[in-house]
């Protein structure tokens, strides 16, 4: 999923908005359990236990302002695309095994196959960084990738380093040193609850973000960050308000791209076959 034309030049306040509106508010509908479209009058009470106004979105008699309207088409953009598209494309650990197991036997696969960091009977293939490497791999003809980094993410002038990010990425191509993409996985099949590693994954993609903005700053060079993740119960049955602060960073520009389950499987062709163009 690439981020919405219409919100991706809103100012940092507009964010400042749309965060303390869905923390205090609520993320999701309590019976449904689906992404919930704040209402104003929650908004109102809100906003008025905390000392805060409400008139930067609406007056006194409940007419939108320009600033307001653009806040409710977000969150209805917000709500619905994450309601109707994201959680269908995400896969469970069966269905995620059936179409690693498929790529492995049709595409024959050179690259790394990494494990995942379970034990005993839950140690298993890592299977969506699985098809990220295989599916680049069969779309990159023959050109070095590097599948699992070892070393920083680094960016150079005149051949000394200019700008090197915090963290290791988990892929870059074609290497970590003046990437033209790099990408995280956030694939999580066996946990049984939303726990602090799940949540510090979305903040360590957050910091990958500002990072790499500042880096473009400086460097006027541009790297594709993208985000992949997966695993329905942990992102949806548990985690559906880091899904939406995951919506909100595309929009705020710190995330390129956010490609959720099986939607795997057709988009990185498309994006690989890009990366090829740019680096020939």
């Amino acid at each position: 999923m690439k981020a919405d034309p219409r919100f991706i030049s809103q100012p940092k306040e507009f964010w400042a908005n749309v965060r303390t509106i869905s923390q205090e508010v609520g993320y999701t509908e309590r019976g449904t359990k689906s992404i919930k479209i704040p209402a104003l009058l929650a908004i109102r009470k809100q906003f008025e236990k905390l000392g805060l106004s409400a008139e930067h979105i609406a007056n006194g008699d409940n007419v939108l302002t320009d600033f307001g309207k653009n806040l409710f088409d977000y969150f209805t953009f917000r709500a619905t695309c994450l309601n109707d598209t994201v959680q269908g494309n995400l896969m469970d650990k069966v269905a995620a095994e059936i179409e690693f197991n498929r790529l492995k036997v049709q595409l024959n696969p050179q690259c790394p196959l990494p494990m995942n960091k379970q034990k005993s009977e839950k140690k298993n293939y890592a299977f969506l960084t699985g098809m990220v490497n295989m599916l680049i791999e069969a779309n990159i003809d023959g050109i070095p990738c590097d599948y699992d980094p070892r070393s920083l993410t680094t960016i150079t002038h005149d051949g000394m380093p200019l700008r090197t990010l915090s963290r290791r990425v988990d892929g870059a191509f074609p290497s970590v040193v003046n990437p033209i993409a790099i990408w995280e996985i956030k694939e999580y099949y066996y946990t049984t609850t939303f726990g602090s590693r799940v949540a510090d994954g979305v903040y360590e993609t957050l910091l990958d973000g500002m990072e790499l903005e500042e880096l473009e700053i400086a460097s006027q060079r541009k790297i594709q960050h993208i985000l992949f993740i997966d695993d329905y119960y942990t992102w949806w049955v548990c985690g559906r308000s880091y899904l939406c602060r995951i919506i909100d960073m595309l929009h705020m520009g710190y995330v390129d791209e956010v490609v959720f389950g099986r939607e795997t499987l057709t988009r990185i062709p498309e994006l690989a076959q890009k990366w090829l163009k740019n680096y020939n």
